[in-house]
């Protein structure tokens, strides 16, 4: 019965979502489903249906596998919309868990246009993100950016599915009735373009030796070995060939193709979230110069960083990625930027959260975790009141980004989901020290 329940929890039709999640709190409550003990880690970057999860989960399912699997924080994060805000809101308060809500984009970073940053093979391209988003339902210039982002964005899918179209000829997708159906939210993203030119190849030559043959062909290396019909290689492969530099379908980015990291972060903050640089790995040319672009991230109001710790470490491996993970961790602590790190899951293989307990995390843990009820309690005071880490409140009575952080961290450790009533009579003439009593009472 479970299982059936967490499978429901993934269908297209949020009232079969919430009622299944009902149902699974039920058991809780009746002791029939026991979840891990609590535990130390987090994940405050997980995609879901909204944008691409690889296993299909949908806010829901993610906060409820997070409950049952001891997370001492969640939080979701959805490529150029927030569809999964209220749903994700909602099931964290049903199961009592500490979470937040981001959303990622593309922006342009003109001081660093030369130089490839985290978006391989573009020059002045990064990914960027804004986290503790606390609402959805928004107006005015907030409602047309935000609504701007996902029409850019699929305007650019269709002219890309065009292009390749032509290419991988006579598999041929129409993105109306291949792709979109594949999201609960009409944003389809690359990945499930090339997850629908997998089942559409699959469909069209049926025999599986024929099949190999066909993506060998197209996709010029062997694809036997590859994961057919649709593994990952395979979906990576066809990503990488035809939609990324270099490949059949790539066009390089104009001006105009992506907002600024200024206009990005302006729209965070009038929308109330935490603007957040991200970080691959350290080894471009724009990431070999984190200092310098850290500070022009900051100067835009950049006020976090993330990182994907399992694309840097394998177990019992010390190298240049780990090295470099730990000296962007000790950069942001000396910046005083939080730390915000999770998994992505919007690819095949990537794990649901990080071994904490590794040799090779052990070391930050602390400061994961220390972001995370940064982050947290932002979400949580900012839907409360506006009392979140990045307006004026925050700035009115904090001295000092550390001592803000102290007090954020305190309230996001403290504050757990059921709590959160007390907040209600909060304003702007609140101080911290009032929040921290009613905290502690």
């Amino acid at each position: 019965m479970t299982e059936e329940l967490q499978r429901v929890l993934d269908s297209f039709d949020p009232k079969e979502r919430r009622k299944a999640l009902e149902q699974l709190r039920q058991l809780l409550d009746q002791g029939k489903i026991r979840p891990h003990a609590p535990t130390k880690s987090v994940n405050l970057h997980c995609h879901t249906f909204f944008s691409f999860n690889t296993y299909g989960y949908s806010p829901s399912r993610f906060a409820w596998l997070a409950c049952e699997g001891g997370l001492a924080a969640a939080g979701i994060v959805d490529f150029d919309v927030l569809d999964g805000l209220d749903e994700f809101h909602d099931a964290c308060r049903t199961l009592d868990l500490k979470g937040c809500v981001g959303l990622e984009t593309r922006v342009f970073i003109p001081e660093f246009a030369d130089k490839v940053i985290n978006s391989p093979g573009e020059p002045g391209i990064s990914y960027h993100m804004g986290v503790g988003m606390p609402s959805a339902k928004l107006e005015g210039a907030d409602a047309d950016f935000l609504a701007n982002l996902k029409k850019t964005a699929q305007q650019r899918n269709r002219a890309l599915i065009g292009r390749v179209n032509k290419y991988l000829s006579p598999v041929e997708l129409d993105y109306d009735i291949d792709v979109i159906p594949l999201t609960p939210a009409s944003n389809p993203t690359e990945r499930h373009m090339c997850l629908a030119y997998a089942r559409k190849a699959k469909a069209l030559f049926g025999d599986p030796n024929n099949l190999a043959r066909y993506w060998t062909e197209k996709l010029g290396v062997d694809a036997e070995p590859l994961g057919l019909p649709e593994g990952r290689d395979l979906l990576n492969t066809i990503r990488q060939k035809t939609m990324k530099k270099g490949g059949v379908g790539y066009v390089k980015p104009d001006t105009g193709s992506f907002p600024t990291i200024h206009k990005m972060n302006e729209f965070i903050l009038s929308a109330g979230g935490i603007p957040t640089h991200t970080w691959l790995n350290g080894l471009s040319d724009g990431e070999k110069d984190m200092e310098n672009l850290l500070g022009v991230a900051m100067s835009t109001g950049a006020a976090a960083l993330n990182v994907i710790p399992d694309r840097n470490y394998a177990s019992g491996v010390k190298d240049e990625k780990l090295t470099n993970l730990y000296r962007v961790v000790e950069l942001a602590e000396k910046l005083g930027l939080p730390l915000v790190m999770g998994t992505e899951m919007n690819s095949p293989g990537q794990k649901f959260v990080d071994d904490f307990d590794s040799a090779e995390l052990a070391p930050l843990a602390g400061v994961f975790l220390k972001g995370a009820h940064i982050v947290y309690a932002h979400s949580v005071l900012q839907r409360a009141a506006g009392l979140g880490y990045t307006g004026d409140w925050a700035k009115n009575n904090f001295k000092t980004t550390a001592d803000k952080n102290a007090f954020f961290e305190s309230v996001g450790e403290k504050l757990q989901p059921a709590m959160q009533d007390k907040l209600a009579g909060l304003n702007d003439n609140s101080d911290p020290q009032e929040i921290l009593r009613l905290l502690a009472n």
